[in-house]
């Protein structure tokens, strides 16, 4: 008898909330709890979709105390799905620890396929898709200047993300590792009413959004040193 699936990862909408899968509305409707990042966000996808099952707060700061817990309800058969704010879980978001210990327990698992904030921003930028590294985000501190070193010789089109507030630092520190020249895209509030992708050097980029402020969930697409 195949062993049933007791966890869903289940990416949710990165901006506009139609931009999510019947089959991940189905699987949300049937679990018997729902693990989300913020309880507060995911109710208002839940709402519209009139999915009413319990929330469990599940994020970066209890997940490594709950986590045992989790997998023992696990165990003995309940069925979770694990969503964050926006995205895939695990990618830059909670999940990697639960799926690590679920696996080790012998607890079948499902990831479904979905919106990933990368995924259009590399596409939308122009640059080389073929081969690309996910870099999530820059150490904030410690380790930042090696990382930006290590990335200065990366010939893969290069993807980070980063907070608004940090954006117009992060270019400049980018265009003095790897060149005040080198081709980027920087995309901001993906699928959402104000979207905007813009193309350019870091320099360019640098001084195209040093000139207000800056809001939204940014990726930074980087060309490869050639």
């Amino acid at each position: 008898m195949e062993q049933e699936t007791q966890l869903y990862l289940v990416p949710t909408p990165i901006g506009n909330l139609e931009d999510i899968t019947i089959r991940a509305i189905n699987v949300l409707k049937a679990a018997d709890v729902i693990l989300a990042e913020d309880t507060r966000t995911s109710s208002k996808l839940l709402k519209k979709y009139e999915i009413s099952r319990p929330l469990q707060s599940y994020h970066i700061f209890n997940e490594h105390k709950t986590v045992s817990q989790l997998v023992d309800r696990l165990n003995k058969g309940e069925r979770m799905a694990l969503i964050t704010d926006a995205g895939t879980p695990s990618i830059s978001d909670p999940g990697f620890l639960l799926v690590r210990e679920c696996l080790k327990a012998g607890i079948k698992l499902e990831c479904l396929p979905g919106a990933t904030a990368f995924v259009p921003a590399l596409v939308k930028s122009g640059l080389p898709s073929d081969k690309f590294v996910f870099e999530g985000f820059l150490p904030h501190k410690k380790g930042r200047k090696t990382r930006l070193e290590i990335l200065s010789t990366e010939e893969r089109t290069i993807i980070l993300y980063e907070s608004p507030h940090r954006l117009v630092k992060a270019l400049e520190q980018l265009a003095e590792h790897l060149g005040k020249d080198r081709q980027a895209s920087v995309s901001r509030e993906l699928t959402k009413l104000h979207e905007e992708t813009v193309n350019g050097s870091l320099v360019e980029l640098k001084e195209h959004f040093g000139k207000g402020t800056v809001k939204g969930e940014i990726v930074i697409v980087i060309d490869g040193k050639k």
